[in-house]
């Protein structure tokens, strides 16, 4: 089969993750008879830098004509970088944010999962990292806060800024549907993050995720606080299974649940519309400090990759290949300088990449 699939390289450490993750493709294809086919496109700082927006329209077409999309990470370091001196909706994340919205990416699903390998780099105490977890964090990612109404302005001297959190129940029926569906096939609970103790977005979120689980009577369904939900993170993560939240929720929420499996350069992720068709990346960012020295763990990338292979093309078989073949890589000592542990033997991204393209 062939397939065309749309890839941005993106800023710092992400060229380097994702030219892993398209070779590991290749062994795929080599392997089980497909061709990929990769029609590389710009988005964020090397946009900016090239074409002066952070993503072109012709990009965007681009990434809608293929089968899907493979992303590295955009944006550099905001303190230093002249992208960060550029108007908000000039700079590299404005771009992630349009591309999103343009291709109607409202459904972000984000493992967490701890390999028995890496328990050693599991930051929490030892006996919660032996019980292990395996958690599936679902986010709507196109509504809320970050695409509300927000303005800045100055009144009798004094600055203030707003920004606007709007949901409907259209937005919050179909993300919530999605994560039931994903319950299904895994342990069928699914526990709903949101403030209904204080916001309105959140009461109705509560309201219309209680009418979507009548039509899934074999899911358990529990609602829970984000600030109690960001505590037993750290305290019991093995307690969840699908956490299904809002978009600035499940921002904050994923990045804690993957930095709790030791790395957060393990940790891939897929946004999907409402078709097969999504956007693939690793969880982690762009990493300037370390970008060219061959040090980046490009495992969420390349996981990322399995994912797309698994959602977007119906390719399971060449999915778990991948994945089982990260595992095995783990199993026999390899890792990358930030999953490093003594006796084991430290590898840089390319040979990472070649280790698992080996064991396909």
């Amino acid at each position: 089969m062939n397939y065309n699939l749309a890839v941005i390289k993106g800023d710092g450490i992400g060229p380097e993750v994702v030219s892993v993750a398209m070779d590991v493709l290749d062994k795929i294809g080599e392997k089980y008879g497909h061709t990929f086919h990769y029609d590389q496109i710009l988005m964020g700082g090397c946009s900016i830098d090239a074409c002066g927006v952070p993503l072109t329209d012709e990009a965007v077409s681009a990434a809608k004509k293929s089968d899907a999309v493979l992303l590295g990470s955009i944006g550099g370091n905001t303190s230093t970088s002249p992208w960060y001196q550029l108007p908000p909706d000039k700079r590299p994340e404005a771009g992630l944010l349009k591309i999103r919205k343009e291709l109607g990416l409202f459904a972000n699903l984000r493992p967490a999962l701890l390999y028995p390998e890496l328990k050693s780099a599991c930051p929490l105490k030892e006996e919660i990292a032996d019980r292990g977890f395996d958690m599936m964090i679902m986010r709507e990612l196109t509504g809320g806060l970050y695409f509300g109404e927000r303005g800045t302005s100055e009144e009798n001297g004094m600055r203030c800024a707003y920004d606007t959190l709007t949901y409907t129940e259209e937005e919050i029926r179909r993300i919530a549907i999605r994560g039931f569906d994903i319950a299904m096939k895994r342990r069928k609970k699914v526990t709903s993050v949101d403030k209904a103790n204080v916001l309105d977005s959140s009461r109705l979120w509560r309201a219309v995720v209680n009418e979507v689980a009548e039509n899934y009577p074999e899911v358990t369904v529990e609602h829970m606080l984000v600030d109690n939900c960001a505590m037993q993170l750290v305290k019991d993560p093995a307690q969840f299974d699908v956490i299904l939240t809002e978009n600035m929720f499940g921002d904050i929420l994923s990045d804690e649940a993957s930095m709790v499996t030791g790395s957060i350069g393990m940790l891939a992720s897929a946004s999907l519309n409402e078709t097969k068709f999504g956007m693939y990346e690793p969880s982690g960012g762009s990493a300037p400090d370390i970008a060219g020295q061959d040090k980046a763990n490009p495992i969420a990338t390349v996981l990322s990759a399995a994912m797309l292979l698994r959602f977007s093309l119906d390719l399971d078989v060449e999915a778990d290949a991948i994945e089982k073949a990260i595992k095995q890589v783990l199993a026999d000592g390899y890792r990358t300088c930030d999953i490093m542990s003594e006796g084991n033997t430290l590898v840089g991204t390319k040979e990472m990449g070649q280790l698992i393209m080996e064991r396909i």
